[in-house]
């Protein structure tokens, strides 16, 4: 056991060092696309069409990952990823200053798209490490290794929140792509003297053998386990909410916050992903996952409502970070579950289906919430009107239209998630995971 423990041990150390640096450059080049063309349609159209096509490419991943070895894919995911950042940093030089930084050129959206591209790629190692926990962690530490990589996650986001910022700021883009094509080479090379996945062959369905997408055969293995497609579509639903904070927390934040210290903020409060990930690591999620997972749920919906309940950057500040707290317990408790009661042969495809899905979700709701917000319900929050029926609840402020929607939202999981404890699909899937 301690073996295998220390060979996933190294699978989370070259994991960390891949998604900090897709991390790095990705987050480095949204901050340098605005920074160059000061335009918010550059940042939207990127951020949107990096999680289009992360929604797209995670049937086709998790194909893959069934189809082969799970270090073999991460070796494709790795190679592939590095050969995308030194084309960009290719184009990058060659590229004519005034050409690079302007919106309207194609010499922009060719830049953009290599590392979009490349940072895409690089998700299929996530897909493919989640069945690396079914390989070599025994069944009764899956919980606790689920934690660890929820840490992983957590670590990885606040480096990049603070680092990222300061490479395009300080160094710019052409360094920031330097450092993230070295740190490439660096994870390719520790994989391939390190990491060791004893795979003797490959545990797969032979109905993959000419498939490259198998959407059916996704389903299929969902539908296999009593009360898992529910499963999965709370966790969609869920991002859906969720996509009404991705849209408006850095509107909020910087209502209180200037520019500079919001971004130290994020970086502080993203250390609640570190210990949520640890609690996990250490505590494991007990025998009744799937009930943590909504208890969870509870808890964070009633953060959403009541983080902005009054306009005071403590409360904000603290209510984040417990928010995030509860992210990396809430993803172990999903993965765990899958790993639980769905064969190793067809864990990629339901990894990748439910990422695809999930991935879809909050752009969608992130995309049609802000120009509610704006045109509508900030309008009225500080009309004459809407002061005067909320201000008791939200008090007044200049924030107040999104702390409406945040309790909006919030109430909405609430219920979503009180309601999820009395449906059939709980029960059947509780009961399923007891048995596997």
């Amino acid at each position: 056991m301690k073996t295998l423990m220390k060979k996933f041990t190294q699978v989370l150390i070259n994991t960390l060092i891949a998604n900090v640096t897709t991390s790095f450059l990705w987050f480095g080049l949204t901050f340098w696309a605005y920074l160059e063309t000061r335009s918010v349609i550059a940042t939207a159209v990127v951020g949107g069409f990096y999680m289009l096509f992360v929604a797209i490419s995670s049937l086709f991943f998790g194909t893959l990952v069934d189809k082969h070895k799970k270090k073999n894919v991460m070796l494709f995911s790795g190679a592939f990823t590095l050969v995308m950042y030194a084309i960009a940093g290719i184009v990058y030089l060659l590229a004519p200053t005034d050409q690079i930084s302007d919106l309207l050129s194609p010499a922009f959206w060719l830049f953009a798209s290599i590392i979009l591209i490349g940072s895409v790629v690089e998700n299929m190692r996530n897909i493919a490490l989640s069945t690396t926990v079914t390989i070599l962690v025994p069944k009764e530490k899956h919980a606790n290794a689920n934690g660890l990589v929820g840490t992983v996650a957590g670590v990885g986001f606040l480096v990049t929140s603070v680092f990222s910022g300061l490479a395009i700021g300080f160094l710019g883009m052409g360094w920031a792509l330097v450092i993230a094509i070295a740190l490439t080479f660096i994870a390719l090379v520790h994989l391939i003297l390190f990491v060791e996945i004893p795979e003797d062959e490959i545990v797969s369905d032979p109905e993959l053998a000419n498939k490259q997408i198998d959407i059916k055969g996704s389903l299929a293995a969902i539908r296999a386990v009593p009360g898992l497609l529910a499963l999965l579509f709370f966790s969609t639903f869920n991002n859906f909410i969720g996509g009404a904070y991705m849209a408006l927390m850095d509107p909020y934040g910087l209502t209180l916050f200037s520019v500079q210290i919001w971004g130290i903020v994020l970086g502080i409060t993203s250390a609640g992903f570190i210990v949520g990930g640890l609690i996990i690591a250490k505590k494991g999620l007990g025998k009744k996952p799937l009930r943590l997972l909504l208890i969870a749920n509870i808890v964070m919906a009633t953060l959403g409502m009541l983080f902005t309940i009054r306009e005071f950057w403590l409360l904000y500040v603290v209510g984040i970070f417990l928010y995030m707290c509860l992210i990396p317990i809430i993803e172990a408790t999903e993965q765990t579950i899958i790993q639980r009661v769905v064969p190793l042969k067809r864990q990629g495809r339901v990894f990748g289906f439910a990422q695809s899905i999930e991935a879809a979700a909050a752009p969608i709701t992130s995309l049609a919430i802000g120009p509610i917000a704006e045109f509508w319900i900030i309008p009225y929050m500080n009309s004459e009107a809407g002061v005067n029926r909320w201000s008791w609840l939200l008090g007044t402020g200049d924030a107040r239209g999104i702390a409406l929607i945040f309790l909006a939202t919030g109430l909405i999981m609430l219920v979503v998630a009180i309601l999820a404890f009395n449906t059939k699909s709980y029960k059947i899937l509780s009961e399923f995971y007891a048995k596997s």
